[in-house]
């Protein structure tokens, strides 16, 4: 604070020294630097004129904020607004030393007018202009990254001014890409515009770029999804601005805000549009319960439940660190607004599962409870029975039994003509909710691929095993898999919840799926580095019960369209007394002696869709794409 007063007081000195030799010049100007010349009645008049000069120019200054630029960063607009502030504190001063005193010569006065806005100006920006002559030079000692721009908008503009300007500032702007064609070929602050998105790789090579930066934050999410795609395949790293949603409350986005590109960035699939108006209604002001609130999807479902105004909300979940992360994060978010409440348990426990019900009588429950890993369910069947299975039975008949309105149940894909005991024990779940057919509790499931950076999921696993140097291991380089983000996956959970009807399935349609070992080769690009040269990729093999590509539908022309992009399957009649019969099957396996096969076994004989991999793997006939 002490060091900003001291410079406030230096800038105060300068105009004051300032004024006083433009004063005396213009005089002089005014007799042909002929001193001698000059009449003392002028010499005098000056005299008396200048105190008042000085205190109503420091005064309006002030006031016209000219002292609280930052000298490093001017501007042309701060040029602008200094030379408005000058010729205002002029003309206020011509006007009262007019009233007051004889005038001096009119020359004198235009002089005077000139010399001050030229001293003014200069003086604020002498260290902007050093800095753009003598700021690249004290930096050759730093980083050396050749950097491309993508994008010579506005944003892509501050940021090269910043680049160019900022002794922080690692690397030197090389090239700029965009796609305006009145803009290419053409220079901005001295770096050319080469081209549109076409000459991204071309101009990479040429320029020796080592360092990507998007920088259009409006830029459509399909434009963004090509142009990262091209920059992924130069293999230098790319950065990026935040898109224009996360940037709102930032005066200007800066190489201070700039984040490593996300996967989901190149899928270039535009998101799922959530219906506030009908989920608002849907939501508000009722009693909600989240099942599994703690985990990746359940912790996103509290997060937009809760911004939609509950009545309560109650998040239940039998690990508690997870638990008391989401909570503390809505009450740093919302605070007394909220009503919350958090009941450590599993869904499992029948008497507590049935107690909470009692408690808070629910309105509406999201169930998103469930064991989802594959591997590890092939190896603890009967946990995948115990928890997905029975911890489903118990949540639904607790929602009948305390009336609860509208029972929502989080699916997967793996559901759909499932190869493992996960999806197996999931589509068993949608059955247990398809045949509630005469319950007053209207129940639906929500069925969608990979959710992207959800726990477990193979992005963050391929994040860590790049930065521990690789390799990345895929179980086959043929794997595809359908993706969305947690964001999307809940917005589908929320929408399908308010529209939907009793024992729907809901489908969201997430274009073509990816190949997993595109994906990898282009994270590895995404960091900068060059895929089986800097990092490999090995393959180890289809884990059990694994498929080669993922199906969200059981059959296309079950499907009936409900919106942009989400279907709902046609009822199944699955009878109940077939699911109690089969409920009392698998109590007495995982209660009884029971074996990894006959427990498998006795699943496939329940969920008649249940395939081996081999009957699944051998008839792939999609075309997967690449990110």
């Amino acid at each position: 604070m002490a060091n900003k007063k001291y410079r406030s007081l230096v800038v105060v000195l300068l105009d004051i020294l300032i004024i006083i030799f433009a004063d005396w010049l213009s005089l002089a100007v005014r007799f042909d630097f002929v001193f001698s010349s000059i009449p003392t009645h002028y010499i005098n008049l000056m005299r008396q004129i200048m105190p008042i000069q000085i205190v109503l120019t420091l005064v309006l200054f002030y006031f016209m904020r000219m002292y609280r630029f930052i000298w490093h960063a001017v501007t042309i607009q701060d040029v602008a607004q200094m030379i408005l502030a000058t010729v205002a504190a002029y003309i206020v001063n011509l006007v009262v030393t007019l009233l007051l005193y004889p005038r001096l010569p009119l020359s004198t006065y235009f002089a005077m007018l000139v010399l001050q806005v030229g001293l003014f100006c200069t003086m604020r920006s002498v260290f902007r202009f050093t800095k753009l002559i003598f700021g690249p030079s004290k930096r050759k000692n730093a980083s050396q990254d050749r950097i491309m721009i993508i994008g010579a908008g506005s944003a892509g503009n501050v940021l090269l001014r910043e680049l160019q300007t900022e002794l922080t500032a690692e690397g030197k702007p090389c090239c700029l890409i965009d796609d305006n064609i009145n803009k290419q070929g053409k220079f901005l602050n001295g770096v050319p515009i080469v081209g549109g998105r076409e000459k991204i790789v071309e101009a990479a090579d040429k320029y020796r770029i080592t360092k990507i930066i998007f920088a259009i934050p409006t830029a459509s999410t399909r434009d963004r999804g090509e142009i990262l795609t091209l920059c992924a395949q130069t293999g230098r790293r790319v950065l990026t601005m935040p898109s224009i949603g996360e940037t709102l409350g930032v005066a200007d986005p800066s190489f201070q805000h700039l984040k490593q590109v996300r996967i989901e960035d190149l899928l270039g699939r535009s998101p799922v549009q959530l219906d506030t108006s009908s989920v608002n209604a849907f939501i508000r002001d009722k009693v909600v319960l989240v099942t599994g609130g703690g985990g990746s999807i359940g912790s996103e479902l509290c997060r937009q439940i809760a911004a939609n105004h509950p009545r309560r909300l109650i998040i239940l979940d039998i690990y508690e660190n997870n638990a008391y992360d989401i909570q503390q994060e809505l009450i740093r978010t919302h605070g007394r607004a909220l009503d919350l409440c958090v009941e450590i348990a599993s869904v499992r426990d029948k008497a507590k599962v049935y107690a909470i019900f009692d408690a808070y009588r629910p309105d509406i429950v999201f169930h998103a409870a469930a064991h989802k890993h594959v591997p590890l369910m092939e190896h603890n069947p009967e946990e995948a029975v115990k928890n997905n299975i029975f911890g489903t039975y118990h949540v639904v008949r607790a929602a009948e039994k305390y009336g609860v309105a509208k029972f929502v149940m989080i699916s997967t894909d793996k559901a759909v003509n499932p190869t493992n005991v996960m999806g197996a024990s999931k589509r068993f779940c949608e059955m247990i909710l398809q045949s509630r057919r005469d319950s007053r509790t209207e129940f639906c499931s929500v069925r969608f691929g990979n959710v992207l950076g959800s726990n477990g999921s193979v992005v963050p696993l391929f994040e860590k095993q790049i930065a521990a140097g690789g390799p990345i291991t895929i179980t086959d380089k043929r794997i595809t898999r359908f993706f969305m983000t947690i964001p999307e996956a809940v917005q589908l959970v929320l929408e399908a919840g308010a529209m939907a009807g009793q024992n729907q399935i809901f489908v969201l349609d997430m274009g073509q799926p990816v190949t997993i070992l595109s994906l990898a080769e282009n994270m590895i690009r995404l960091h900068g580095l060059e895929p089986y040269k800097d990092i490999d990729i090995v393959e180890i093999g289809l884990r059990p019960g694994e498929k080669l590509y993922e199906e969200l539908l059981m059959a296309s022309e079950k499907l009936t369209r409900m919106g942009d992009k989400i279907f709902v399957e046609e009822q199944e009649d699955i009878d109940p007394e077939m699911i109690m019969s089969a409920l009392e099957q698998l109590d007495d396996a995982v209660t009884g002696e029971w074996t990894q096969e006959r427990l498998t076994a006795l699943l496939r004989q329940v969920v008649t869709t249940f395939r081996t991999p081999e009957e699944i793997n051998g008839r792939s006939d999609r075309e997967p794409i690449t990110v």
